[in-house]
């Protein structure tokens, strides 16, 4: 009987285990074939960080929790020690059910007559916040399925990382980040005890211990109790005693998410729509006090008119942005308050000059010592104007770029190139510039093309990182430019911040005319046309800064000047950001730099008729050749005063006299002015003329261009102006082979124009000439791009800048 049972239970041990395995089989295929709990997919709160690593601003998450993802690497170690020990000491030894727990809690419960115990795991607990259920038998069944599965397929630390994050701390905070911010002001990186135990005590009743006056008792109370127990255990830190825990005070309110840096975090959001962390190289410090500013300025400007502005602060030895402001208040949707300033073009007024006049420097076209003109100019019916409507006539062109003349400017891009200036800027990171060859012209000298305060911190970081450009960083984990593109030479950024430290300039804020600049601080200011946006722009030692002042509807404001509105503004952020620790050391000169001598008046290389000399940088590679054109040497005869040559000294008694002549236009506008120069005597008579003189180059009517006479206004109201820069006294001017008049080269002569092609002439006293020709349409014929005759002058005032360039 015993022998014939043996192959029987074998068989039902064979089925048994069969069956098992099978089981087993359809438990693994259902743990995968199942989906995971949806919640665990849900995207946390977007948190922008500040470069220390700390919370910048914390956005909802998209069911409009708190909830930022945990790391548990960067959460307290002791209160992970004291979570497991609270909650599941055995996590890392269970499959998500553990099994000594559960029947310790049968016992328990058993013992006591009701549920004291729910030997619910860690794992169970994240089931239980991901899928809520009824407290019921069934549920805890399938909560332990559940758990099983999330251990099958997530790893330990994929689990804890969850429940740091969902784990529940009443209102709509969730996870220990959220809650340590809201309660602490903190993150969870660094926990005191006390806090410890309340991280710990909220989570199991939250809705009765979130911190709020009438929870402040309970919470206190559960505190208490779970730090005993924790103590008990030594669960918590030798040296911390039940006492000092109970003295501290219980958050009594949830504090505000932070929310710094609101344009920066929108703006970043958008351009990383799928992280949840952004990690900017945002300087906590610098940023709050650009903002704090910006607010402290706010009521001012607004009484001024001006209800908008931004802030760009940039580490330039490192390429880092370090402050974002895109307006003066996230909140005054009254005036657009939520538009992101830093990164809206507009016209940047003069504040471009800067490197047009670098350029110049690396091109050899100039020193910053050469005289340039600063006198009324068209160009095709373009005539810049000064901010104050005046002249200066001859300054240097150091000077005029401290005082932000126009017409300098225009004539140094029209050597410079327009087009190789805006390349150079649009390679230098100002990518709102239009690349279309000839979408510019030369009023891009003073504003005629809009950049983004974000832009021009790049270009100005680059003229304080000695001409070097790379792209701005504002994410630390974006990869560093290792030493960036030479776009401009050290030696021309050199003379160019020097030339922006000149005090004796009309942008120096007045307020700041006792207290003085920052040290070893270089900057410009820019007003656009029709006083609709201010700029001022400069550089420290470490720091480059930009304002923008204005208003985003375009609404002018007579009080929109750079010098007067944004300049303080700018001062007041470099002072603030100095390092006052370290005295600033005088800035070394650069290697591409040596002195060369050049006449003491014009600042070009000087000629035998240049008595007076000095000593001044020019670049080593690009040192202008063009010599002093101002200076003449002159025999003069003693009994007449009249000019000699070698043809007619002889039997004379003569002398070397110099003289200083001037350009045609400076004569023109002298002379206007009641103004006249001393101008070198007339050759005598029977002097034969050495040569001929520079021909003359007709400065109006302008070449290339087509006249339209106005309908209804008379031709003879409509006459052109003639005028010719010339070396010599006299011009004669010819319009069709007809002669028109001589005049002296100083004055103009005017002609009455008629329809058709006509073709302009002009010759000086020595025979040389030069010519143009001449197309004008009758009235009602006009096509895009004709210029208005009117007298001409009329299309030079109805033509107006794009930007006033006033400092």
């Amino acid at each position: 009987m015993t022998q014939g049972r043996f192959p029987r239970f074998q068989v039902t041990a064979r089925v048994a285990a069969a069956v098992l395995v099978v089981l087993a089989a359809g438990i693994l295929i259902a743990a995968w074939a199942v989906p995971l709990p949806a919640r665990l997919g849900e995207p946390p709160s977007t948190v922008v960080t500040f470069a220390d690593g700390s919370p910048a601003h914390v956005f909802l998450s998209p069911d409009d929790k708190y909830r930022i993802a945990a790391d548990p690497d960067a959460v307290s170690p002791d209160y992970l020690r004291a979570l497991l020990r609270f909650e599941d000491k055995r996590f890392y030894r269970h499959g998500g059910v553990d099994s000594l727990a559960v029947v310790r809690a049968l016992i328990l419960n058993l013992r006591s007559g009701r549920v004291v115990s729910g030997a619910s795991t860690i794992t169970m607990q994240l089931v239980r916040v991901l899928e809520p259920r009824p407290r019921t038998l069934r549920s805890k069944v399938i909560e332990a399925l559940r758990a099983a599965q999330l251990e099958l397929r997530t790893s330990k630390r994929e689990i804890l990382a969850a429940y740091l994050t969902f784990v529940p701390y009443g209102r709509n905070l969730e996870g220990i980040e959220a809650a340590s911010l809201a309660y602490f002001g903190h993150t969870a990186r660094n926990l005191a005890p006390e806090e410890i135990a309340t991280l710990l005590a909220v989570p199991q009743h939250p809705a009765r211990r979130y911190p709020s006056p009438p929870n402040a008792g309970r919470l206190a109370a559960a505190r208490d109790e779970i730090a005993a127990w924790l103590l008990e255990r030594e669960a918590l830190a030798d040296d911390v005693v039940l006492a000092q825990i109970a003295a501290a005070e219980v958050p009594r309110g949830i504090r505000p998410m932070p929310r710094h840096a609101p344009h920066a975090a929108q703006w970043l959001g958008r351009l990383h729509p799928q992280r949840t962390e952004i990690p900017t190289t945002l300087d906590r410090g610098i940023q709050l006090l650009a903002e704090k500013l910006m607010r402290g300025a706010r009521a001012g400007m607004a009484e001024l008119g001006i209800h908008n502005g931004a802030v760009v602060i940039v580490d330039h030895r490192r390429g880092e942005v370090r402050a974002l402001v895109g307006n003066f208040d996230f909140w005054d949707d009254a005036h657009g308050g939520q538009i992101v300033g830093f990164d809206v073009a507009r016209s940047p007024g003069s504040a471009l000059k800067p490197f047009i006049y670098a350029m110049a420097l690396d091109r050899g076209l100039a020193l910053p010592e050469r005289l340039v003109a600063d006198v009324p100019a068209s160009y095709g019916g373009y005539a810049p104007d000064n901010y104050d409507g005046r002249f200066a006539g001859l300054v240097t062109l150091e000077s005029a770029l401290s005082q932000s003349l126009n017409v300098p400017f225009v004539n140094l891009l029209a050597e410079v190139g327009v087009e190789r200036f805006v390349a150079t800027l649009r390679q230098s990171g100002a990518e709102s510039l239009r690349s279309e060859p000839g979408y510019y012209g030369l009023s891009a000298a003073i504003g005629a093309m809009e950049t983004t305060p974000l832009e021009l911190a790049g270009l100005y970081a680059t003229l304080a990182n000695d001409g070097r450009s790379r792209p701005l960083r504002w994410l630390r984990d974006q990869p560093a430019a290792a030493d960036g593109v030479a776009m401009i030479s050290p030696g021309a950024s050199y003379l160019t911040r020097r030339a922006l430290r000149r005090r004796d300039r009309p942008d120096f804020p007045s307020r700041r005319r006792f207290s003085g600049a920052p040290a070893r601080v270089h900057w410009k200011t820019g007003t656009s046309y029709g006083h609709r946006d201010a700029w001022a722009a400069g550089s420290g030692p470490r720091y480059t800064a930009v304002v923008w002042l204005g208003n985003f509807d375009n609404r002018p404001s007579y009080d929109l000047v750079g010098a007067d509105a944004a300049g303080p503004l700018l001062f007041d952020l470099l002072d603030a950001v100095a390092d006052r620790a370290a005295a600033p050391l005088p800035e070394p000169r650069p290697r591409d730099i040596k002195t060369v001598e050049v006449c003491a008046y014009s600042g070009h290389l000087p000629t035998a008729a240049c008595r007076e000399r000095k000593r001044v940088l020019a670049l080593r590679r690009h040192v202008p050749t063009a010599p002093c054109p101002y200076h003449v040497a002159v025999d003069v005869d003693l009994a007449t005063g009249l000019a000699l040559n070698p043809s007619c000294r002889d039997g004379r008694t003569w002398e070397r006299r110099t003289f200083v002549v001037w350009p045609t236009g400076i004569r023109r506008w002298l002379a206007e002015h009641h103004r006249w120069l001393p101008s070198p005597p007339s050759l005598a008579p029977g002097c034969a003329a050495a040569g001929r003189r520079r021909p003359p180059a007709i400065l109006s009517p302008p070449a290339g261009q087509v006249l339209v006479l106005l309908p209804g206004v008379p031709v003879a109201d409509q006459e052109v102006p003639l005028l010719a820069d010339a070396a010599g006294a006299r011009l004669s001017w010819f319009v069709d082979g007809e002669f028109l008049g001589t005049v002296d080269a100083e004055d103009r002569l005017w002609w009455t124009p008629s329809p058709g092609r006509h073709e302009i002439l002009v010759t000086d006293e020595s025979g040389s000439s030069a010519g143009l020709t001449l197309e004008v349409r009758g009235a009602g014929s006009r096509s895009p791009g004709d210029a208005y005759s009117s007298g001409w002058q009329g299309q030079v005032s109805r033509t107006l800048p794009a930007a006033t360039g006033r400092p």
